[in-house]
């Protein structure tokens, strides 16, 4: 994964090419990498079981996580990234289809920086993808802190 990529958690199959098409339609030039599930996701930003003495490797500049994940939930992935002092700083912006007000509150004390219901409507939807990445990719201004822990330095 490079400092330059986008982070995709998403286990449903047509929501991931939905989005991938979206971003790719909106322009965003990063490399989308996809896990499937959580513990997929744990493994591509801690490395495999997060061994201690591992290389780190290279973090995203941004993670869209859906939170009904197989494995490990969206929700402890969020809790995984913002306890960790090297992965805490990178953007997570929560894509999901659930409409729970619980999964809203729970997502923001756990540090998410957006909620993003995902639109059922498919134009509706890339628009709200080209506006996230937009605004996460190019507008947004990440700390130099999280510049340098996504380079791996």
């Amino acid at each position: 994964m490079q400092s330059t990529s986008i982070l995709l958690v998403e286990d449903n199959p047509d929501h991931e090419t939905l989005t991938i098409r979206a971003l790719k339609k909106a322009h965003v030039l990063n490399d989308i990498v996809v896990a499937h599930d959580g513990a997929e996701a744990l493994e591509l930003l801690f490395g495999v079981n997060g061994e201690p003495g591992r290389p780190p490797v290279p973090l995203p500049q941004l993670v869209l996580l859906d939170l009904k994940l197989p494995k490990v939930d969206g929700l402890e992935v969020l809790r995984r990234i913002r306890e960790t002092a090297r992965t805490k700083l990178i953007p997570v912006v929560v894509l999901t289809s659930s409409d729970e007000e619980s999964d809203v509150v729970t997502s923001y004390r756990l540090g998410a920086n957006s909620y993003v219901r995902k639109p059922v409507d498919f134009m509706e939807f890339l628009e709200a993808t080209r506006q996230l990445g937009l605004y996460w990719l190019v507008l947004n201004e990440a700390p130099k802190a999280a510049n340098s822990a996504a380079a791996g330095r």
